[in-house]
């Protein structure tokens, strides 16, 4: 598996992943440039992607496709995007979640109030209307 910068001419595998998966796809568009795909071959089978806000970003997006689950391509794909979000000297990261609390914590991700959350990540699509008010909300602080 090979992981790297999504290509736009990508977005509409990507956006049939997350709708396979039952997940947000609003807004995903907007953040190309900050978006990574997994490939394996010419098949793509999984995705993420930040929305840079400032000092913080929200991590979205992260969808492995069903037939690829189960082999650790979420976690390396979890760790590419923390590096990503490294490299654009991001200090937290973001994001909410109904089903994968668990996978988060094994990196760092606390449970955060949707209060302390940064308002800039509070306005994107994501918090706004595209996950519901009862999605946990998550935190992760870069080291330095």
């Amino acid at each position: 598996m090979q992981i790297r910068q999504a290509h736009p001419d990508e977005l509409k595998a990507m956006l049939a992943l997350l709708q396979q998966a039952g997940l947000p796809t609003a807004g995903l568009a907007n953040h190309m440039a900050t978006a990574l795909v997994a490939h394996d071959d010419d098949q793509l089978i999984g995705c993420v992607a930040l929305e840079l806000y400032g000092r913080s970003a929200l991590l979205r997006s992260l969808v492995v496709d069903d037939a690829w689950r189960g082999k650790a391509h979420g976690i390396r794909l979890i760790q590419a995007v923390l590096r990503l979000a490294a490299n654009h000297h991001v200090e937290r990261v973001y994001l909410l979640t109904e089903t994968a609390e668990g996978l988060f914590g094994r990196f760092g991700f606390c449970p955060v109030a949707r209060a302390e959350v940064d308002p800039a990540v509070q306005q994107s699509v994501e918090f706004v209307s595209a996950c519901p008010a009862s999605a946990q909300v998550m935190v992760f602080r870069l080291p330095g």
